[in-house]
């Protein structure tokens, strides 16, 4: 018997900070025409984590949908710009190398780059890949222009995200969407009433006992999953035994010197380290696994580590590496921390909140949905966030440290199916397989693969069809106009104190 379609035409959005205010913002540009109440519940008791201040490209393209300017964002959110992330110590102590929003050299509609690459390192070729990455070189100097709108070539392509201030972009949404007619409830959510009749959620009982109704409820309460988990029971997935880390701090500093155009990820004994510039401040955390070390030994290891006047006493929280298993489940919809976490390594949880806002304004060109809408966008869910799972794994698998046993641990662990099948095949052949619904593209995991000193058995033959003399010649030349585009670019710091500067309360 086929089941009757829901209709919607009241949506209740649990849960501020830059998901909630992120996902009002879109949706109330979505709805805007089809009459549907959308009404934003948030508690000035309660505060936000409001670490998440690196992004990676997609989020300029969820933006530039509500018709903000790349410049708009930067000048309110005290931004800057970041090309990709260095990873230091992670291969072993003392190396570093960085993964760019890029790609990498000029390839040929049948042979990748990296193969031509690869037959000339096979034949004493000394240049590093990170040579041919106009991105990777413009973040080593942190110097900074926009991509040319018509590349004459692929030597000039690369792309950019934002370190931005959380709560003034989750600002930036919040008054973008009570323009756009959101409502906004102050209010603290005491209980979650569940239906008997059907299982979906009724109502949200507040802290003064007043109610509140909707047709659909999207949680985007953080990692305690008010709705999704504790109201609907949702079950979870634990992802630990590949994702060792289960805790973070969070601290902000003073900015030294002119803020870099990447992110720093560094490795410590049982975690890492982040850094992330932004106009007027430092964001510094520590990301580590309570199984290697404990909170006073991390906390230390952080501060010791942060350049700067620390501003504020470090804030502490544990997570749970995994995902819900059903991230639509019945009329509630997890977005963000509480439809799962990973870490923020890669900065793919603001990302992870954009691709759940844009399943649920795929699923909503009417009104109304179905049981087989909800299975889609489960399915989709799991495949990105299993995605993202290993493009995280390869960065502690493929380690080569030997000074701690978080490091041997995660280096001897075994692999998920999938990411095996894919370093398999870029082991034996130097093909690198691209599965639906990945967020990373094939040169990101060229980044990862190469930064790890990762290499293939053997190089694509169709390669040989470029002679050795030519193909060295042509390597030379490419290398010579990244160095001329980056010679050509401005500092970082000039091309934000010209286009962008940030004035506090401006």
């Amino acid at each position: 018997m086929k089941t009757k379609n829901k209709k919607v035409k009241s949506i209740v959005i649990a849960g501020g900070g830059t998901s909630g205010w992120m996902t009002a913002a879109a949706l109330s540009k979505h709805f805007k025409e089809k009459n549907v109440d959308i009404t934003l519940v948030e508690s000035s008791q309660i505060g936000t984590i409001g670490v998440g201040e690196a992004t990676i490209p997609t989020l300029r393209r969820f933006y530039s949908k509500l018709g903000l300017s790349d410049l708009d964002v930067i000048k309110a959110t005290a931004a800057t710009c970041k090309l990709g992330i260095e990873f230091k110590d992670w291969y072993k102590k003392g190396t570093s190398f960085i993964h760019p929003f890029g790609i990498y050299g000029q390839g040929t509609q049948e042979v990748p780059f990296h193969h031509y690459w690869m037959k000339a390192k096979k034949n004493g070729d000394k240049s590093q890949l990170a040579d041919y990455s106009l991105g990777v070189n413009l973040a080593q100097n942190s110097r900074f222009t926009f991509p040319s709108e018509n590349p004459e070539s692929q030597l000039e392509i690369f792309d950019w995200a934002l370190h931005f201030d959380a709560a003034l972009f989750a600002d930036l949404m919040r008054d973008y969407s009570v323009k756009n007619k959101v409502k906004l409830v102050d209010n603290k959510i005491v209980k979650v009433n569940i239906s008997n009749d059907d299982g979906c959620i009724r109502s949200l009982t507040f802290e003064d006992n007043t109610e509140l109704n909707a047709d659909l409820f999207i949680d985007c309460s953080g990692f305690k999953g008010l709705l999704i988990r504790e109201g609907m029971n949702t079950e979870f997935e634990d992802w630990s035994e590949w994702l060792v880390c289960d805790r973070a701090i969070a601290v902000q500093s003073e900015t030294v010197g002119e803020p870099l155009a990447r992110t720093i990820a560094h490795a410590h004994e049982a975690g890492w380290q982040w850094k992330i510039p932004l106009q007027h401040r430092m964001g510094n955390g520590m990301v580590y696994s309570s199984k290697y070390t404990d909170d006073d030994a991390a906390e230390k290891c952080l501060l010791d580590n942060v350049e700067g006047k620390i501003l504020h006493k470090p804030r502490k929280f544990s997570f749970t590496p995994g995902r819900v298993k059903q991230a639509w489940n019945k009329n509630c919809i997890a977005v963000g921390l509480s439809s799962g976490f990973l870490e923020p390594l890669e900065s793919t949880s603001i990302a992870l909140v954009e691709t759940a806002i844009e399943k649920i304004i795929l699923s909503f060109e009417q009104t109304e949905y179905s049981q087989q809408t909800i299975d889609k966008f489960n399915e989709v869910t799991f495949l990105e966030y299993e995605r993202v799972r290993d493009f995280i794994i390869l960065h502690y698998k493929a380690n080569q440290r030997t000074d701690s046993p978080m490091w041997e641990f995660c280096r001897n662990m075994e692999l998920p199916e999938k990411l095996a099948e894919k370093l398999h095949a870029y082991k034996t052949k130097g093909d690198i397989i691209q599965y639906p619904w990945e967020i990373f593209g094939k040169d990101s995991w060229l980044a990862i693969l190469d930064g790890f000193k990762m290499y293939p058995d053997t190089y694509d033959h169709k390669a040989d069809n470029m002679e050795l003399d030519y193909l060295k010649k042509n390597l030379n030349y490419m290398k010579e106009r990244v160095k001329k585009s980056v010679d050509e670019a401005p500092s970082h710091g000039e091309f934000l104190k010209q286009h962008c500067h940030f004035t506090p309360n401006s």
